[in-house]
């Protein structure tokens, strides 16, 4: 799978595209229906397949821009590139990033310098309910009237009667609902990054973590899990911390900590994948760091005799 990155390049694609737009935000089972429909249109019609997705999301532009709160966000780009590829579907993502000048792009300069210019478009796939274009100006009908491509709509998906939406994901984590979440997903919610120095407190109580660099965005998760984690050691079960860590800090930023059971290996520098499988309890502040000594040593038995249902 090829990755695009900006709108300044210009992809090749002279047999043209077949094209589905979206924040894909988690990869979610509606999202996969939908990249298995767009790998069989760009089958039957001899066409590469093409996701259009935008970076940051453009809630999350426009909540900065307000001043306001960022919404959710399930997947950060780099894992929602794995979750393409790992569909087998996109022979290629095309990220362009969300900004002013985007933002104020006409709908017919959308369509021409976008889908026709860059991306050779010949067949779309989006929700009926797509809106694209300063003010979101630009709709389905638009797409639909024009010559150069065939504009045909996503289908929805339900699980359990629930739409299958990346909204009905975020209030499943955000509840601590992971059976849930997993349930929609179609997959282990799973996070990842670097790890890195941190303060070494966990080291001090008895439970050395490994600090798990995320990008700065704001995940519906927080609490403490059961948790995989996959790294160059294999697969291992452990105990992780998500959030803002009250008892010790003040900050505002969600922090990823994790303890790896039966792993001594040094972990600085790799990057881990977080398969989180169950929440424990939410997040505490504690009167002393000698009642979270004993909280996290009972979190830790808490996760090692965790079994799924």
């Amino acid at each position: 799978m090829r990755v695009w990155l900006g709108s300044g390049q210009q992809p090749d694609w002279p047999d043209g595209t077949a094209v589905t737009i979206g924040n894909f935000d988690g990869v979610h089972c509606g999202h996969r229906h939908i990249l298995m429909r767009l790998r069989q249109e760009a089958g039957q019609r001899g066409l590469s397949s093409v996701v259009m997705m935008f970076e940051p999301q453009p809630q999350e532009f426009f909540a900065q821009q307000a001043g306001k709160t960022l919404p959710f966000r399930l997947t950060p780009l780099r894992d929602k590139l794995d979750l393409l590829a790992a569909s087998g579907c996109v022979d290629a993502v095309y990220v362009v990033r969300f900004n002013q000048q985007f933002a104020a792009m006409q709908p017919m300069d959308f369509i021409s310098q976008m889908l026709v210019k860059h991306l050779h478009t010949r067949y779309l796939l989006v929700g009926d309910d797509f809106r694209f274009g300063t003010r979101r100006s630009g709709d389905f009908t638009l797409l639909q009237s024009q010559n150069e491509f065939v504009t045909e709509h996503t289908p929805s998906i339900v699980v359990e009667d629930v739409r299958a939406s990346s909204t009905a994901v975020r209030m499943a984590l955000a509840s601590g609902n992971l059976a849930y979440a997993q349930l929609l997903l179609g997959h282990e919610y799973t996070l990842s990054g670097r790890v890195k120095h941190g303060a070494k407190l966990g080291r001090e109580l008895g439970c050395p973590t490994a600090n798990v660099h995320l990008p700065a965005l704001h995940y519906a998760l927080n609490g403490v899990f059961v948790v995989d984690v996959s790294g160059a050691f294999g697969r291992k079960r452990g105990v992780a911390s998500f959030g803002k860590n009250p008892t010790v800090s003040s900050g505002s930023l969600q922090k990823l900590e994790v303890h790896i059971f039966d792993c001594e290996d040094d972990l600085y520098g790799q990057r881990l994948q977080v398969h989180f499988l169950h929440k424990l309890r939410d997040e505490l502040k504690f009167e002393s760091l000698a009642v979270l000594q004993t909280q996290i040593f009972a979190d830790m038995e808490a996760a090692r005799i965790w079994q799924a249902a």
